[in-house]
């Protein structure tokens, strides 16, 4: 079932239905044995990295008179949020703006919801009157999210205010269909150890009217969290984790949409021998286009202190991806970002096709970048309903960060250039996919961009 921004939309998709109506075939042939070493048959086995195709939809970015983002001709932006904006609550705009996710409110209203990805000693927008956690000072940690209600037809701004508070690090997260925003803390290096009451996931209203009481989903899982995507044909949610020996996730829950009811953490590992996705050091583990069937390994303790669920699934022979990033769902299939993966460390995009009617999960690698002018570092990234991937991408150390698109047989073109030396993040559509939001990460910039969509 095809979602955007966080509603569920019409039927089952068209690659669900393929799957569907073939299912019999591709079961009968795992159970026959007829798989070289859990590698399933694809179309674009085994292609080059090489043979990336190429794409042009919009042509040369024009130079943004504002010296902020520059665009394809015909399009534009316009500023939603800045750093520092006063917020209806009595706060200002935070910094840090990471993750985002789109609703619709109904009664001609939107609503975005903003993770900001802030520290202990950053700043909180104001004196936070309470929340999930506190530093040694007494003061309410500073991370969170903040809901920006819109006007649906002019995206005026209505309504700014902090909707979580008291955690760490709130990186990406995820839409879900029943309406909530996901959002998941990254505590990052030392802090894993010096803050296991953080790395947690957070859900939050869409409809919430004010700061809400923050409640970690401890049965997800605590770990170096990055985003999260849900599949509304099962409630299954996906999760992704910001290390270079990281995992990707999935969380069965026991009542699909109750996530506090608790459920099943498990990890991703492959049928095949291969327990290695990054392709360093020269060694191509993964060809592009090649498909593996899916294991998922169950975790014990997924609230564990020790910070080692990785190491709980490598153990049994999870698949090591480099950085997993950017999460979203897509027709059918979940789109993974990671950062430094590749030969080049320049990153790779992986499609995780969940199995309909007792065919097995499929996994591959969608994408790898061969050079940083190619592609470079993604990171959040969200789904145009032409199966085009929008990506934002997040070097550092001088680097100039791009918003790409890939098209669905992975050719690569820019769709935006930033002009400040910063991120780009939390991507996402209006329902209707006429607009898509964007954060700049620091100083905090929330724009929404209109143009000519290639439909």
């Amino acid at each position: 079932m095809a979602t955007r921004s966080g509603r569920t939309f019409g039927p089952i998709g068209s690659r669900r239905k393929f799957l569907s109506a073939t299912g019999g075939a591709f079961a009968g042939l795992v159970a026959s044995g007829c798989t070289a070493n859990g590698v399933l048959p694809s179309s674009q086995q085994g292609r080059s990295s090489t043979d990336t195709p190429t794409a042009d939809p919009y042509g040369d970015l024009v130079s943004d008179p504002a010296s902020m983002l520059d665009l394809p001709q015909g399009f534009s932006y316009r500023v939603i949020s800045s750093l520092g904006d006063p917020m209806d609550d009595g706060g200002t705009v935070p910094d840090r703006a990471d993750g985002m996710g789109c609703f619709d409110l109904g009664d001609g209203k939107l609503v975005l919801v903003r993770n900001h990805e802030l520290l202990p000693e950053h700043d909180a927008g104001g004196t936070l009157a309470d929340g999930y956690q506190r530093d040694s000072d007494g003061s309410v940690l500073p991370g969170g999210t903040t809901h920006l209600v819109l006007d649906a037809d002019t995206l005026a701004l209505k309504r700014q205010f902090r909707s979580l508070a008291g955690t760490v690090r709130n990186c990406a997260g995820g839409t879900t269909p029943w309406g909530t925003w996901l959002t998941c803390e990254e505590p990052g290096g030392s802090r894993m150890d010096s803050m296991p009451e953080n790395g947690f996931v957070f859900e939050v209203p869409a409809g919430a009217a004010g700061q809400i009481e923050a409640r970690p989903i401890k049965a997800i899982g605590r770990f170096n969290h990055e985003a999260a995507c849900v599949d509304p044909a099962t409630g299954i949610v996906y999760l992704s984790e910001d290390t270079d020996d990281s995992m990707l996730y999935r969380f069965v829950p026991k009542v699909p949409g109750q996530l506090d009811k608790g459920g099943r953490l498990q990890a991703l590992a492959l049928t095949s021998e291969l327990t290695d996705s990054r392709n360093w050091n020269g060694t191509a583990n993964m060809a592009l286009g090649m498909q593996y069937a899916v294991r998922w390994i169950d975790l014990e303790n997924p609230e564990s202190p020790a910070n080692d669920l990785r190491y709980q699934a490598a153990a049994q022979g999870g698949l090591l991806i480099a950085r997993g990033e950017g999460i979203h769902m897509g027709d059918g299939e979940i789109y993974l970002c990671a950062t430094n993966g590749g030969s080049a460390e320049c990153g790779q995009i992986f499609r995780l096709t969940p199995g309909v009617a007792g065919t097995p999960d499929r996994f591959e690698l969608f994408f790898e970048s061969t050079d940083s002018s190619q592609f470079n570092f993604g990171d959040n990234l969200t789904v145009q309903d032409n199966g085009h991937l929008i990506v934002c991408e997040d070097g550092y150390d001088g680097e100039v960060n791009h918003l790409r698109g890939i098209t669905p047989d992975g050719a690569v073109y820019p769709l935006g250039r930033l002009n400040m030396e910063t991120e780009l993040a939390g991507a996402c559509f209006s329902p209707d996919g006429k607009t898509l939001f964007l954060n700049v990460y620091s100083p905090t910039r929330t724009i929404a961009i209109t143009g000519p969509w290639v439909q």
